[in-house]
Protein backbone atom coordinates (compact mmCIF):
# COMPACT_ATOMS: atom_id res chain seq x y z
CA UNK A 1 0.00 0.00 0.00
CA UNK A 2 1.21 3.50 -0.85
CA UNK A 3 0.69 6.44 1.51
CA UNK A 4 1.42 10.08 0.85
CA UNK A 5 1.87 12.63 3.59
CA UNK A 6 1.27 16.37 3.24
CA UNK A 7 1.55 18.12 6.59
CA UNK A 8 0.66 21.54 5.15
CA UNK A 9 -1.64 21.07 2.12
CA UNK A 10 -3.22 23.90 0.19
CA UNK A 11 -5.69 24.95 -2.43
CA UNK A 12 -3.78 26.45 -5.34
CA UNK A 13 -5.46 29.30 -7.17
CA UNK A 14 -4.01 29.87 -10.65
CA UNK A 15 -4.66 33.28 -12.20
CA UNK A 16 -3.75 34.45 -15.70
CA UNK A 17 -3.86 38.03 -16.93
CA UNK A 18 -1.93 40.20 -19.35
CA UNK A 19 -0.39 42.50 -16.77
CA UNK A 20 -0.49 43.40 -13.09
CA UNK A 21 -0.97 47.09 -12.31
CA UNK A 22 -0.37 48.49 -8.83
CA UNK A 23 -3.20 50.35 -7.07
CA UNK A 24 -5.72 49.32 -9.75
CA UNK A 25 -8.44 46.72 -10.31
CA UNK A 26 -6.83 43.90 -12.29
CA UNK A 27 -9.33 41.80 -14.24
CA UNK A 28 -8.24 38.20 -14.72
CA UNK A 29 -8.53 36.31 -17.99
CA UNK A 30 -8.48 32.80 -16.55
CA UNK A 31 -8.58 31.10 -13.15
CA UNK A 32 -8.37 27.58 -11.83
CA UNK A 33 -8.61 26.03 -8.34
CA UNK A 34 -6.85 22.78 -7.52
CA UNK A 35 -6.21 20.73 -4.38
CA UNK A 36 -2.50 20.92 -3.73
CA UNK A 37 0.38 20.20 -1.45
CA UNK A 38 3.30 18.07 -2.54
CA UNK A 39 1.99 14.76 -1.20
CA UNK A 40 -1.50 15.52 -2.51
CA UNK A 41 0.00 16.09 -5.95
CA UNK A 42 1.85 12.78 -5.76
CA UNK A 43 -1.38 10.95 -4.88
CA UNK A 44 -3.18 12.52 -7.84
CA UNK A 45 -0.40 11.67 -10.29
CA UNK A 46 -0.05 8.13 -8.94
CA UNK A 47 -3.77 7.68 -9.63
CA UNK A 48 -3.29 8.86 -13.20
CA UNK A 49 -0.61 6.20 -13.60
CA UNK A 50 -2.89 3.51 -12.17
CA UNK A 51 -1.67 3.32 -8.57
CA UNK A 52 -3.91 3.83 -5.55
CA UNK A 53 -2.70 5.61 -2.44
CA UNK A 54 -3.98 6.99 0.84
CA UNK A 55 -3.40 10.68 1.52
CA UNK A 56 -2.37 11.58 5.07
CA UNK A 57 -1.77 14.94 6.75
CA UNK A 58 -3.65 17.81 8.38
CA UNK A 59 -6.65 19.72 7.02
CA UNK A 60 -8.69 22.59 8.44
CA UNK A 61 -11.86 24.52 7.64
CA UNK A 62 -13.74 24.84 4.35
CA UNK A 63 -10.56 24.72 2.29
CA UNK A 64 -9.49 21.48 3.94
CA UNK A 65 -12.91 19.99 3.22
CA UNK A 66 -12.51 21.02 -0.43
CA UNK A 67 -9.18 19.20 -0.67
CA UNK A 68 -10.52 16.04 0.95
CA UNK A 69 -13.64 15.95 -1.23
CA UNK A 70 -11.62 16.67 -4.38
CA UNK A 71 -9.42 13.65 -3.68
CA UNK A 72 -12.42 11.44 -2.93
CA UNK A 73 -13.96 12.56 -6.23
CA UNK A 74 -10.82 11.17 -7.89
CA UNK A 75 -11.27 7.88 -5.97
CA UNK A 76 -8.22 8.62 -3.82
CA UNK A 77 -8.48 7.43 -0.23
CA UNK A 78 -7.88 9.97 2.54
CA UNK A 79 -7.07 9.68 6.23
CA UNK A 80 -6.50 13.30 7.21
CA UNK A 81 -6.48 14.71 10.72
CA UNK A 82 -8.77 17.72 11.15
CA UNK A 83 -7.39 20.70 13.08
CA UNK A 84 -8.55 24.21 13.96
CA UNK A 85 -8.16 27.03 11.45
CA UNK A 86 -8.16 27.20 7.66
CA UNK A 87 -6.06 25.15 5.26
CA UNK A 88 -4.00 27.65 3.29
CA UNK A 89 -4.86 28.98 -0.16
CA UNK A 90 -1.84 29.76 -2.33
CA UNK A 91 -2.01 32.06 -5.33
CA UNK A 92 -0.03 31.71 -8.57
CA UNK A 93 -0.21 34.64 -10.96
CA UNK A 94 0.92 34.32 -14.56
CA UNK A 95 1.44 37.48 -16.60
CA UNK A 96 4.60 37.94 -18.64
CA UNK A 97 6.23 36.57 -15.48
CA UNK A 98 5.21 34.10 -12.79
CA UNK A 99 4.41 35.14 -9.21
CA UNK A 100 3.93 32.67 -6.34
CA UNK A 101 2.15 33.73 -3.13
CA UNK A 102 2.45 30.97 -0.53
CA UNK A 103 0.64 31.25 2.81
CA UNK A 104 1.53 29.73 6.19
CA UNK A 105 -1.45 27.54 7.02
CA UNK A 106 -2.89 26.54 10.42
CA UNK A 107 -0.89 25.83 13.56
CA UNK A 108 -0.73 22.19 14.66
CA UNK A 109 -1.16 21.33 18.34
CA UNK A 110 0.59 18.46 20.11
CA UNK A 111 -2.63 16.41 20.33
CA UNK A 112 -2.94 16.37 16.54
CA UNK A 113 0.77 15.65 16.14
CA UNK A 114 0.44 12.65 18.45
CA UNK A 115 -2.47 11.34 16.36
CA UNK A 116 -0.32 11.76 13.25
CA UNK A 117 2.52 9.70 14.74
CA UNK A 118 0.02 6.94 15.51
CA UNK A 119 -1.18 6.88 11.91
CA UNK A 120 2.40 6.55 10.66
CA UNK A 121 3.05 3.69 13.08
CA UNK A 122 -0.05 1.92 11.74
CA UNK A 123 1.27 1.72 8.16
CA UNK A 124 1.68 -2.00 7.43
CA UNK A 125 5.04 -3.61 6.78
CA UNK A 126 6.07 -3.55 3.15
CA UNK A 127 4.21 -0.30 2.51
CA UNK A 128 5.55 2.89 0.96
CA UNK A 129 5.34 6.34 2.54
CA UNK A 130 6.04 9.48 0.51
CA UNK A 131 6.47 12.48 2.79
CA UNK A 132 6.56 15.77 0.92
CA UNK A 133 6.48 19.49 1.47
CA UNK A 134 6.96 22.11 4.14
CA UNK A 135 6.12 22.02 7.83
CA UNK A 136 3.15 23.89 9.31
CA UNK A 137 3.46 25.98 12.43
CA UNK A 138 3.81 23.86 15.55
CA UNK A 139 5.53 20.90 13.87
CA UNK A 140 9.26 20.54 14.64
CA UNK A 141 11.77 19.71 11.91
CA UNK A 142 12.60 16.56 13.88
CA UNK A 143 9.32 15.06 12.60
CA UNK A 144 11.12 13.93 9.45
CA UNK A 145 13.62 11.81 11.35
CA UNK A 146 10.85 10.58 13.68
CA UNK A 147 8.85 9.33 10.71
CA UNK A 148 11.96 7.89 9.06
CA UNK A 149 12.75 5.95 12.24
CA UNK A 150 9.22 4.54 12.44
CA UNK A 151 9.36 3.48 8.79
CA UNK A 152 12.76 1.86 9.27
CA UNK A 153 11.46 -0.10 12.25
CA UNK A 154 8.26 -1.09 10.43
CA UNK A 155 10.01 -2.09 7.18
CA UNK A 156 8.20 0.67 5.28
CA UNK A 157 9.96 2.30 2.32
CA UNK A 158 10.39 5.98 3.16
CA UNK A 159 10.54 8.59 0.37
CA UNK A 160 11.21 12.21 1.29
CA UNK A 161 10.84 15.42 -0.71
CA UNK A 162 11.37 18.54 1.37
CA UNK A 163 13.56 21.63 1.42
CA UNK A 164 14.39 21.19 5.10
CA UNK A 165 18.02 20.49 5.97
CA UNK A 166 16.59 18.05 8.53
CA UNK A 167 16.75 15.59 5.63
CA UNK A 168 20.29 14.82 6.75
CA UNK A 169 18.98 13.55 10.10
CA UNK A 170 16.90 10.90 8.31
CA UNK A 171 19.87 9.30 6.57
CA UNK A 172 20.71 7.06 9.53
CA UNK A 173 17.37 5.33 8.85
CA UNK A 174 18.21 4.49 5.21
CA UNK A 175 15.47 6.31 3.27
CA UNK A 176 14.45 4.56 0.08
CA UNK A 177 14.52 7.72 -2.05
CA UNK A 178 15.25 11.43 -1.66
CA UNK A 179 14.03 13.95 -4.25
CA UNK A 180 15.65 17.35 -3.81
CA UNK A 181 15.88 20.03 -6.47
CA UNK A 182 19.12 21.87 -7.26
CA UNK A 183 18.65 24.60 -4.66
CA UNK A 184 17.59 22.18 -1.93
CA UNK A 185 20.51 19.78 -2.29
CA UNK A 186 22.90 22.74 -2.22
CA UNK A 187 21.28 24.00 0.99
CA UNK A 188 21.55 20.55 2.61
CA UNK A 189 25.32 20.98 2.55
CA UNK A 190 25.42 24.69 3.34
CA UNK A 191 26.16 25.84 -0.21
CA UNK A 192 24.76 29.22 -1.20
CA UNK A 193 25.94 29.28 -4.82
CA UNK A 194 24.32 27.37 -7.72
CA UNK A 195 25.95 23.96 -8.01
CA UNK A 196 27.56 22.75 -11.20
CA UNK A 197 26.49 19.40 -12.59
CA UNK A 198 29.64 17.84 -11.14
CA UNK A 199 28.86 19.32 -7.72
CA UNK A 200 25.26 18.09 -7.91
CA UNK A 201 26.47 14.58 -8.62
CA UNK A 202 29.01 14.74 -5.80
CA UNK A 203 26.32 15.96 -3.41
CA UNK A 204 23.96 13.18 -4.50
CA UNK A 205 26.69 10.60 -4.04
CA UNK A 206 27.36 12.02 -0.58
CA UNK A 207 23.70 11.44 0.34
CA UNK A 208 24.08 7.85 -0.85
CA UNK A 209 27.21 7.40 1.27
CA UNK A 210 25.33 8.77 4.28
CA UNK A 211 22.50 6.25 3.93
CA UNK A 212 20.03 7.08 1.16
CA UNK A 213 19.34 4.27 -1.30
CA UNK A 214 18.44 6.53 -4.24
CA UNK A 215 18.56 10.26 -5.02
CA UNK A 216 16.47 11.90 -7.74
CA UNK A 217 17.51 15.52 -8.39
CA UNK A 218 15.04 17.64 -10.35
CA UNK A 219 16.73 20.40 -12.37
CA UNK A 220 13.91 22.28 -14.08
CA UNK A 221 14.89 23.14 -17.63
CA UNK A 222 18.04 21.04 -17.32
CA UNK A 223 16.16 17.79 -16.74
CA UNK A 224 17.15 15.53 -13.85
CA UNK A 225 19.83 13.34 -12.33
CA UNK A 226 19.30 9.91 -10.77
CA UNK A 227 21.97 8.59 -8.43
CA UNK A 228 22.36 5.23 -6.73
CA UNK A 229 25.39 3.45 -5.32
CA UNK A 230 27.85 3.20 -8.18
CA UNK A 231 25.56 4.61 -10.88
CA UNK A 232 24.60 8.06 -12.17
CA UNK A 233 22.00 8.78 -14.88
CA UNK A 234 21.34 12.12 -16.56
CA UNK A 235 18.28 13.09 -18.58
CA UNK A 236 17.55 16.25 -20.54
CA UNK A 237 14.30 18.22 -20.36
CA UNK A 238 11.96 18.35 -23.38
CA UNK A 239 11.07 21.71 -24.89
CA UNK A 240 7.76 23.53 -24.48
CA UNK A 241 6.10 26.67 -23.19
CA UNK A 242 6.33 26.84 -19.40
CA UNK A 243 3.02 27.82 -17.80
CA UNK A 244 3.55 26.81 -14.17
CA UNK A 245 6.50 25.18 -12.42
CA UNK A 246 4.88 24.68 -9.01
CA UNK A 247 3.99 20.98 -9.25
CA UNK A 248 6.58 19.66 -11.70
CA UNK A 249 8.79 17.96 -9.13
CA UNK A 250 5.82 16.18 -7.56
CA UNK A 251 4.70 14.91 -10.96
CA UNK A 252 8.23 13.74 -11.71
CA UNK A 253 8.44 11.81 -8.45
CA UNK A 254 5.06 10.12 -8.93
CA UNK A 255 5.82 9.07 -12.50
CA UNK A 256 9.29 7.83 -11.56
CA UNK A 257 7.93 5.75 -8.68
CA UNK A 258 5.06 4.39 -10.78
CA UNK A 259 7.42 3.06 -13.42
CA UNK A 260 9.76 1.70 -10.78
CA UNK A 261 6.89 -0.21 -9.17
CA UNK A 262 6.05 -1.62 -12.60
CA UNK A 263 9.58 -3.00 -12.80
CA UNK A 264 10.99 -0.74 -15.51
CA UNK A 265 14.68 0.07 -15.80
CA UNK A 266 16.08 3.12 -14.05
CA UNK A 267 16.57 4.72 -17.46
CA UNK A 268 12.91 4.31 -18.35
CA UNK A 269 11.78 5.49 -14.91
CA UNK A 270 13.84 8.65 -15.33
CA UNK A 271 12.50 9.26 -18.85
CA UNK A 272 8.90 9.07 -17.65
CA UNK A 273 9.68 11.18 -14.60
CA UNK A 274 11.24 13.98 -16.64
CA UNK A 275 8.52 13.87 -19.30
CA UNK A 276 5.72 14.00 -16.72
CA UNK A 277 7.38 16.85 -14.84
CA UNK A 278 7.73 18.77 -18.10
CA UNK A 279 4.13 18.06 -19.10
CA UNK A 280 3.02 19.54 -15.78
CA UNK A 281 5.22 22.61 -16.29
CA UNK A 282 3.51 23.11 -19.64
CA UNK A 283 0.05 22.95 -17.98
CA UNK A 284 -1.95 25.08 -15.54
CA UNK A 285 -1.78 22.36 -12.93
CA UNK A 286 -0.89 18.68 -12.88
CA UNK A 287 -0.48 17.00 -16.25
CA UNK A 288 -3.37 15.08 -17.79
CA UNK A 289 -0.71 13.00 -19.61
CA UNK A 290 -2.08 13.85 -23.07
CA UNK A 291 1.37 14.81 -24.38
CA UNK A 292 3.51 12.25 -22.53
CA UNK A 293 4.30 10.08 -25.56
CA UNK A 294 5.61 13.00 -27.60
CA UNK A 295 7.60 14.41 -24.67
CA UNK A 296 9.20 11.06 -23.87
CA UNK A 297 10.62 10.96 -27.39
CA UNK A 298 12.55 14.13 -26.59
CA UNK A 299 14.10 12.79 -23.37
CA UNK A 300 17.45 11.06 -23.73
CA UNK A 301 19.18 9.29 -20.86
CA UNK A 302 22.92 8.88 -20.55
CA UNK A 303 25.12 7.18 -17.99
CA UNK A 304 27.78 9.35 -16.40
Amino acid sequence: MIYTCTLNPAIDLYIALKEMRANAVNRTEDEDYQPNGKGVNVSIMLKKYGFTSTALGFIAGFSGTYIEQSLKDLSIQTDFISVEGITRINVFINTTEEYKLVNQGPAIEEKALHAFREKIAAIPQGGILIMSGSLPKGVPASIFSEVAAICHQQNVKFILDTSSAAVLETLQYKPYLLKPNEEEIAAFFGKTHPLSEKELIQSGEKLIEMGAEQVLISRGGEGALFITKGAVLKGNAPTGIVVNTACSGDAMLAAFLSKQLEGHSSEECLRYGIATGASTAFSKGLSDLHDIDSLIEQVHIQKI
